[in-house]
């Protein structure tokens, strides 16, 4: 009796876990998929702005609205490697002309924007793989988060 009493109090408490668990982790989901998530940084393309294993914190609204202006920093899928994302600055949008060399001239095409690293010696962005598909786009760089010596908004649109 005492025994059964016991295991109900048990199974009502592991199932009470388990409910707020999944709960919890569909809140998560939902906020780090479709609102905003956490990157860490890395290679050197975007110094000085951003450095290896700086945190920022990054939205993905703008990019399903399609407000990613110039200048804006952004999180994407690599149009060369559709497993790794690369962190880019805007340089170009639809309808800039651009010149990637010193012989020919591409203009951004519709739904399209031109990236490139800051870091423009040690970067591969726009200038090798041509304009990148707005749908590749993850999210926009608000902040950096980590380390606390490196903290900054990065939402001005102008080049740091």
């Amino acid at each position: 009796m005492v025994f059964n009493e016991l295991l109900k109090r048990v199974s009502k408490k592991c199932g009470q876990f388990i409910l707020g668990t999944v709960r919890y982790g569909c809140i998560i989901h939902v906020v780090l998929e479709h609102l905003g998530d956490f990157v860490i940084c890395s290679g050197p393309s975007m110094e000085p702005t951003l450095f290896t294993n700086d945190t920022i914190l990054t939205e993905h609204v703008s990019p399903k609205l399609n407000n990613i202006k110039k200048g804006d920093i952004v999180v994407a899928r690599s149009p060369t490697n559709p497993k790794q994302f690369i962190c880019k600055r805007v340089t170009g949008v639809e309808g800039d002309k651009m010149c990637p060399g010193f012989i020919s001239q591409v203009i951004v095409p519709r739904g399209h924007v031109w990236l490139e690293g800051d870091n423009r010696n040690n970067s591969s962005d726009s200038r090798n793989y041509g304009p990148v598909p707005v749908g590749l786009l993850r999210g926009r760089v608000l902040c950096i988060i980590w380390p606390f010596s490196h903290l900054a908004l990065l939402t001005e649109h102008n080049k740091a």
